[in-house]
């Protein structure tokens, strides 16, 4: 389903994001990506959707490069995949419901999108995706007057109702509190198993990683120092990708999940 060949990303500054990243994610997988702020766990997720565009290699979706497509092949491979932000990214003055169809808008004329001319289908696709994360109720509130796990919830529909074949979040839960965090992660492990997404998941907390994840990557200064399933993501495996001791703050205890 992805591919990473070779990946390799330099910033104008100098700064290494990503040194020579070969990976494959493989249909339906609930990969989490572990690591220090800075190892590289955000870059790694915007180069597969190219909102970072890489200094070196190929990724490669569902047997296309996105690397090297542009225009509307671009557009078509950005449509499949579905960004999840830990600041929700939504359109905070207008309602629950018009932030879900924002997902169709890959698949309509632009000015059909700005003008909101969505039609019958989609919008029965947006109410179905809030079901989905049992937040149907709030379809006509505004999305400022909801919580940060409502919100989160609500950026989730989105990409439900944009039909993406893969799921990107990027610290989703991370300023979220446990048991909003708990929601939020069963949701995602739901719809991964239910619908069959591809699903990548940056985590900060080790706990949750180990509860959720059927797959850990371990990132450090932009290279990849840990790849299996979590039954081997050990602590002594944990120290070796965060090059120290654990501390208890970054375990997050499993009883307050």
């Amino acid at each position: 389903m992805i591919e990473l060949k070779n990946v390799s990303k330099t910033y104008a500054n100098g700064t290494k994001g990503l040194n020579r990243i070969s990976l494959s994610v493989d249909k339906g997988e609930f990969v989490v990506i572990v690591g220090l702020s800075g190892a590289g766990k955000s870059t790694l997720l915007r180069s597969i959707n190219r909102l970072h565009d890489i200094t070196e290699g190929e990724i490669i979706i569902d047997g296309s490069s996105i690397t090297r497509a542009s225009g509307k092949r671009l557009r078509r491979i950005r449509r499949d995949i579905g960004m999840i932000f830990q600041s929700f990214n939504l359109v905070k003055r207008t309602t629950v419901l018009r932030n879900v169809l924002a997902g169709r808008v890959g698949y309509h004329p632009t000015w059909r999108t700005i003008l909101g001319l969505f039609p019958k289908p989609d919008q029965e696709l947006a109410f179905q995706a809030l079901e989905r994360v049992n937040i149907v109720e709030k379809a006509y509130t505004r999305a400022d007057e909801l919580s940060g796990g409502q919100q989160q919830r609500v950026a989730i529909a989105r990409v439900l109702a944009q039909e993406a074949k893969i799921i990107l979040a990027d610290e989703p839960v991370a300023s979220l509190d446990p048991l909003t965090t708990k929601q939020v992660m069963d949701d995602l492990k739901r719809i991964n198993q239910d619908l069959g997404i591809t699903t990548i998941v940056n985590l900060h907390f080790i706990d949750p990683a180990r509860q959720y994840a059927t797959r850990i990557i371990g990132l450090r200064a932009g290279e990849v120092v840990f790849d299996g399933p979590v039954e081997d993501a050990t602590d002594e495996k944990f120290s070796e990708i965060y090059g120290r001791p654990l501390r208890q703050d970054e375990m997050l205890e499993e009883h307050a999940i």
